[in-house]
């Protein structure tokens, strides 16, 4: 046994009166906490620990900052970049038992939710208010790890980011101290904002236990239109256009025709196989009706046709199914693979030639890939179908995937939109935040010294 896995064995004895049978060293368990949805290389904890309230917590972290045992958080495993793959071993904390809904404030439009809250979880608590949580990344995440990542999703468009909708934190911090970031009011002028330095950490500072989030209310009527385009530029270019012109439209989500091909197949759709747009519009009735005779002018004139409009709960609801499968989809193309995903974003006014020119790096590789993307916001998905084995393969997503961070760069645009750093982008951190980089190792290393929180992740390494 190495030092990380002696010491372990200390915090699992010190801990076992505490935890009972919520604490967990059996192979299965720590083979499902060694790995998440991406490519990367799984590594087992050395014991992955299932709290039920903020106590729980601060007992499992103090335990390991007295033997110095890394931590490692681990919401509901659907993370892209490997941010919950132990490297150096440790205790897993899954946050899945802490899923109580403390307040709803209707009035106030926030909730107070323990990290391990799904959102469907939350939105269905949520549905006789009139309310909702508006950030959807497509599965069903915990909202702990959504704000860990600063994730967003089909949304953000119109609602904004976990960034915008976490307005106060609780966290346990390296040392094993609760503390509490922000507050219930809509803005304050008080101290550091501790709380949108959580925010995106990806658990390497503390443990977020508990967030007050945003809320918005459900509109009164929602439409949905899905629109072809011969033309990948043009798709993007009424994108823009709308953007430009301040249609506040809910979700315009762009799929490639490889995309198109695999989600008919996959959730038995007939979309016409090209590059489509998936608009989405909330508001009055009146005003929805507006806002979707305005962008279909705008997609006509780029050459967008075959419109097909809903209103109805459950057609929309299969659309959208469709759209948030589209990693399954993706991956029934071809059995046994790995997806080697990229998630740039960039200023919107470069957005279309940004596009068009990963569509050309993938049709001039040996690999099959497609593009998705959250275009309202400049934010987009490349997806490269690997065998995790080829080391060419590997080799090839890699170099396409350079390539896409390196020209996002080049026009003042992101390595990551919403999946976060993780393993797998923290080679480009450097690149992106330059000196940056060392005040975020400054920061890493005041507040937690031993380097126990998800070692090997922002903050030390990069």
């Amino acid at each position: 046994m190495n030092h990380i896995q002696t010491s372990a064995s200390l915090v699992v004895e010190e801990l076992k009166p505490i935890l009972g049978d919520r604490l967990a060293t059996s192979n299965a368990v720590r083979e499902h906490h060694s790995h998440d949805t991406s490519w990367l290389a799984p590594h087992m904890p050395d014991a992955v620990a299932f709290p039920r309230d903020e106590d729980e917590v601060v007992a499992i972290v103090r335990a390991c900052a007295k033997h110095g045992v890394p931590v490692v958080p681990f919401g509901a495993g659907s993370s892209m970049e490997g941010h919950t793959i132990p490297v150096r071993g440790g205790v897993t904390i899954d946050t899945r038992e802490m899923n109580r809904i403390v307040e709803i404030r209707p009035k106030d439009g926030l909730a107070v939710v323990q990290a391990g809250v799904t959102r469907k979880q939350l939105n269905e608590e949520l549905r006789a208010t009139g309310l909702m949580f508006s950030v959807d990344p497509g599965s069903d995440a915990s909202l702990g790890g959504m704000a860990s990542t600063r994730g967003s999703g089909t949304t953000a468009v119109r609602y904004g980011t976990m960034r915008e909708n976490v307005m106060a934190l609780r966290v346990v911090t390296p040392d094993g101290t609760p503390i509490h970031t922000g507050s219930r009011a809509r803005k304050s002028s008080t101290g550091y904002d501790l709380t949108h330095l959580f925010v995106g950490a990806e658990g390497t500072l503390g443990l977020i236990t508990e967030l007050t989030v945003r809320l918005h209310p459900i509109p009164e009527m929602v439409s949905s239109a899905v629109c072809a385009f011969e033309d990948v530029g043009e798709a993007v270019q009424a994108v823009i256009e709308t953007v430009q012109y301040g249609i506040p439209v809910a979700r315009v989500e762009f799929m490639d025709e490889v995309a198109i091909e695999g989600t008919n197949a996959y959730s038995g759709l007939d979309l016409k196989v090209t590059p489509t747009l998936f608009f989405e519009f909330h508001g009055t009735p009146a005003w929805v009706d507006e806002q979707s005779r305005l962008v279909a002018e705008i997609a006509s004139g780029h050459g967008g046709s075959d419109f097909r409009w809903s209103t109805d709960p459950d057609e929309r609801a299969k659309l959208w199914q469709a759209r948030h499968d589209i990693y399954w989809a993706t991956k029934a193309q071809r059995p046994g693979c790995e997806l080697f995903t990229g998630d740039i974003c960039v200023p919107i006014s470069r957005l279309a030639e940004s596009i068009v020119a990963a569509r050309e790096d993938i049709d001039a590789s040996f690999l099959k890939g497609q593009i998705i993307g959250h275009v309202g916001d400049g934010n987009y998905h490349t997806a490269y179908l690997i065998d995790p084995n080829s080391k060419e393969e590997l080799e090839e997503a890699e170099r396409l995937s350079g390539l896409l961070v390196e020209r996002a760069l080049a026009v003042g645009g992101t390595a990551s939109g919403e999946h976060g750093i993780g393993m797998g982008k923290i080679k480009y951190l450097r690149k992106e935040h330059g000196a940056a980089v060392d005040v975020m190792k400054r920061i890493k290393a005041a507040l937690d010294p031993a380097g126990i929180m998800n070692p090997g992740k922002m903050g030390q390494e990069g």
